[in-house]
């Protein structure tokens, strides 16, 4: 008995990490594709930080989102938005790691 209730726990802390995990990269993406989308900038950073707290809720106390630029062909224009989401509450039945994800999303431009 003690066996099972052992495994029980164990996929329950599994699903649990999964969620977590799951909900911090799809918030970060969004948020990243929002900065993508306007060319980025700090007011664009608030605003999709903004967004990516409230998809987050209560998990995203804590929580810090690093914003970073790539120039991948030498133009001097970014052509890469990359955000680092790290800290937080994780929603577990022991204590774990807090999340830490990273995105990157190609900028938009009109041709």
């Amino acid at each position: 008995m003690a066996a099972f209730l052992g495994f029980l726990l164990l996929a329950a802390q599994v699903l649990l990490h999964l969620y977590a995990t799951s909900v911090a990269t799809s918030a970060a993406f969004d948020a990243a594709r929002i900065v993508s989308g306007s060319g980025g900038g700090p007011v664009v950073e608030q605003t999709a930080e903004a967004h990516a707290r409230r998809l987050l809720g209560p998990a995203a106390d804590g929580m810090s989102f690093d914003w970073s630029y790539t120039d991948i062909d030498g133009d001097g224009r970014a052509d890469v938005v990359a955000l680092r989401v790290h800290g937080g509450r994780r929603p577990s039945l022991v204590p774990l790691a807090p999340v830490d994800r990273t995105v990157a999303v190609r900028m938009e431009r009109p041709r």
